[in-house]
């Protein structure tokens, strides 16, 4: 007959090994940033499909899946309108404290962000990171009259009127472009004639139609019609004709002294618990580490421009300062 003492130890030995195994598994559910993602990830592309952001949704989706980073898939959708801040609001809002839905966001939503006046900013989100930079191309038709941006600028400065521009959504980078070319020409940035798309698509299709003088957007997304010389690149507005265009002239190099580089990142919904960040930061950082990301930067043109966490967040507080301050100076704000 077992004596009462052993029984006694047996059931404290049973319920200490049921307690150590209960404690291991919940760490390992809410700590262990290698079992996440737990089920599908949803990756929101804030625009219609076709126009950056929706590339960039598109390629994570792509390498995530390549690098074998998202055993459980991971589906792309899109919300348009309002230079993004619809899709941000769904996200502070709809998806709060799931920490399974991603957000492709950038300077364009910052820009909308001011310009639109959103009730939801970005300090509503967890910032994740910081992806890439990619140069702004000014296209126009193939029989345009203007041969060179200075021609161009010049129209824009003798008769606004006479000159309708195309891109994305106000107060975005394409509009912010615009703004500081008006104002290097000596020309009055308000008096821009600017039509504003939600998509890539839209503004190539009107640009083509004839309905548009120009068009900025990104490299990418004008690199092939200028490949095929459907439309014909006046300038870029890196330092340096980028690899997809490699002739195209800078604007600087055209006489006008503007830079910009238009970049773009990731949020996720607020209300993440720390470690529930700490596992999206830590997938996105496997990602840009990944052989299958690096890849899809050169195959895409973009240049690295990374930055996770803390740094993304100092980064996101930084840039609405400065895009603010740059909307108002050209008369955007």
């Amino acid at each position: 007959m077992r004596s009462p003492a052993l029984s006694r130890r047996a059931l404290l030995t049973g319920a200490g090994a049921v307690l150590a195994v209960a404690v291991t598994g919940c760490a390992k559910k809410s700590g262990d940033a290698g079992s996440f993602p737990s089920k599908t990830l949803q990756l929101m592309a804030p625009a219609k499909p076709g126009g950056g952001w929706d590339q960039t949704a598109r390629a994570l989706q792509k390498a995530l899946t390549e690098a074998k980073l998202a055993a459980n898939g991971v589906e792309v959708y899109n919300v348009e309108g309002a230079a993004g801040t619809l899709g941000l609001a769904q996200l502070a809002t709809k998806n709060k404290g799931d920490a399974h839905q991603l957000m492709v966001m950038g300077l364009v939503m910052v820009g909308g962000v001011v310009t639109n006046k959103s009730p939801v900013t970005l300090d509503q989100t967890t910032p994740i990171a910081t992806l890439t930079a990619e140069q702004e191309v000014i296209v126009v038709p193939k029989d345009s009259p203007y041969q060179d941006l200075a021609a161009l600028m010049n129209a824009a400065k003798t008769a606004p009127a006479s000159v309708n521009w195309g891109g994305g959504s106000a107060g975005g980078t394409d509009q912010i472009l615009i703004g500081l070319l008006a104002k290097a020409a000596g020309a009055d940035p308000k008096a821009m004639k600017y039509v504003a798309y939600s998509g890539g698509g839209e503004s190539k299709a009107a640009l083509l139609a004839g309905d548009l003088t120009a068009a900025v957007s990104g490299v990418g997304e004008y690199a092939d019609l200028v490949t095929a010389g459907e439309v014909r690149a006046l300038a870029v507005s890196g330092a340096a004709a980028p690899a997809k265009l490699p002739s195209a002239p800078t604007i600087k190099a055209a006489g006008f002294d503007v830079e910009l580089m238009n970049w773009r990142g990731l949020a996720s919904p607020p209300g993440l618990k720390d470690d529930e960040k700490a596992a999206v930061v830590g997938l996105v950082d496997k990602l840009h580490a990944s052989p299958q990301w690096q890849q899809t930067l050169t195959d895409q043109g973009w240049e690295d421009f990374y930055k996770s966490g803390e740094d993304a967040k100092a980064f996101f507080t930084a840039e609405t300062q400065r895009i603010k301050a740059v909307l108002t100076e050209i008369g955007l704000a």
